[in-house]
């Protein structure tokens, strides 16, 4: 019998471990004070060649195809959770930093490396493009673990642009790949170029995000389970029909998952979920891919060169970016000043350094090793800072975190209502009525109310109390009928 069945019960043990320390990553962020998604990329470090060589990997074209799929599910998940009534106050100043703003930090960063540290033209703007993208999931898991958000629109801004710089880094890339490989681009072409994969990428996504929503609804399967495998299949659709078709799969997914997040259709809370956690795994398993990757003896031929530019970026060329790209813009000086700061370099980065390597381009490793030092040291250095920057220029909230509701409504195409939870207001002129007085149309039954950190069943006298949660049931008129009546007392909360 081979070695490795033999060996298959303590590999599946392994991978069980790393799945519930992945299920418990956040736990452990908290109790251990640092980026979880940085401690996934120094297990990778550990157990791989250069330490205890437990496993043996530097296969970069399994590691380009495991990330690209990872960020696809990455992005689709990051699409899905984006609120379009959230995020449309600030879509233009957010498209702005996450296309021109990637394409400033590139030339910005490519400048530096080439007058500054003397590498060549191609081989630093290549550099410039792989880390000109910033990581959502590490600014947001780091303000979460420590139950605070952001103040204003700056997180919607921040959020919107960390999700969606992801797929123009990329073009960028695999554009300057192809200059570099001698494939016939040439710079000249690289608007031209971007028009057409974005406008392809966006018009795929939207596509095939209005077909699933639609075929969510007529579809009937027998199996609720079967309507989260078909969530799966959306994802690897949206990806590899954009890039059949010469569009960018990565800005597919993306919009395809925004399209189906602000859309209605039968399990579309369960999805979510179910994405949510699909894009966390992808994110853990990311970075221990790449920490895997990377032999760190190797880093330490890079250390003044990756510190260089990496302190560069922090200090000169996301500030300026940032900046540039919001004069005009409401947001205030402390607000631009934090967003300079937030510009967190996560697995993305690392995944595009791997398509140098699958080339074979000259010195690809080198670049890797570089990107992944300057990846290192933003996680840490910026990780670390963003709690006390936020604190100090006074843009910090607290978290809300409500209860977590004992039953909940999910659309299973059997009845065409909505649940819907209305926040009282202090001043509100039915405060201290019964439900019963309240007045509200027939058809809308409130199924719980919430209090505090606590529910309470109601009835036709229960009082309502300040800061109550009224948990509505009804149908779509139904509840358009409601808002007259709970206007000026209550506000729809869509947190």
């Amino acid at each position: 019998m081979p070695e490795w069945v033999d060996m298959l019960p303590l590999w599946l043990m392994a991978l069980a471990f790393l799945l519930l320390a992945g299920a418990c990553s956040s736990k452990i962020s908290s109790i251990l004070n640092v980026p979880v998604l940085l401690v996934f990329l120094g297990l990778g470090m550990v157990v791989g060649s250069d330490c205890l060589g437990l496993i043996h990997f530097s296969n970069a074209g399994a590691a380009n195809v495991i990330g690209t799929v990872a960020m696809a599910f990455i992005l689709f998940s990051g699409g899905y959770d984006t609120r379009w009534r959230s995020v449309r106050k600030v879509i233009g100043y957010g498209t702005v930093l996450s296309t021109l703003g990637v394409l400033l930090t590139a030339l910005l960063v490519g400048a530096f490396c080439k007058f500054a540290l003397g590498f060549s033209t191609n081989w630093s703007l290549l550099l410039g493009a792989i880390v000109s993208s910033t990581d959502a999931a590490a600014v947001f898991s780091i303000l979460r673990s420590r139950s605070v958000s952001l103040s204003g629109k700056l997180q919607p801004l921040l959020e919107f642009e960390s999700g969606s710089n992801d797929p123009m880094a990329a073009f960028l890339t695999l554009f300057l790949v192809g200059i570099a490989t001698g494939s016939g681009e040439s710079y000249w072409m690289i608007f031209p170029a971007f028009l057409v994969k974005m406008s392809l990428g966006v018009l795929s996504g939207i596509i095939i995000g209005k077909l699933a929503a639609w075929l969510f609804n007529v579809i009937d399967f027998e199996y609720d389970g079967l309507y989260y495998v078909l969530g799966i299949g959306v994802v690897l659709l949206a990806y590899g029909g954009a890039e059949s078709i010469g569009g960018n799969g990565f800005m597919s997914v993306y919009v395809a998952g925004l399209v189906m997040g602000n859309s209605k259709f039968i399990y579309q809370h369960g999805l979510g979920r179910f994405h949510d956690g699909i894009g966390w795994l992808m994110q853990l398993m990311l970075f221990g891919m790449l920490g895997l990757l990377v032999f760190p003896r190797q880093l330490l031929g890079v250390t003044f060169a990756g510190m260089a530019i990496s302190l560069f970026m922090m200090l000169i060329a996301r500030p300026l970016m940032v900046f540039l790209c919001l004069i005009g813009s409401s947001f205030n000086r402390r607000e631009r000043l934090f967003a300079s700061w937030v510009g967190l370099r996560g697995g993305a980065p690392i995944m595009l350094a791997t398509f140098p390597l699958m080339a074979d381009l000259p010195e690809s490793w080198k670049l890797f090793n570089i990107v992944f030092f300057i990846v290192l040291t933003s996680v840490i250095i910026q990780g670390k800072t963003l709690m006390p920057l936020a604190r100090l220029l006074k843009l910090d909230r607290p978290l809300r975190v409500k209860p977590r509701v004992p039953l909940e409504f999910e659309n299973t195409g059997t009845i065409n209502g909505d649940m819907v939870e209305y926040e009282v207001l202090p001043d509100a002129p039915f405060v201290g009525k019964s439900i019963a007085e309240l007045g509200l149309p027939a058809g809308a039954l409130i199924l719980l109310i919430r209090r505090g950190r606590e529910f309470v069943v109601p009835h036709g006298s229960t009082r309502i109390q300040p800061h109550d949660g009224l948990m509505i049931l009804a149908e779509p008129e139904v509840l358009a009928q409601a808002e007259p009546v709970l206007a000026g007392g209550a506000y729809r909360d869509e947190e």
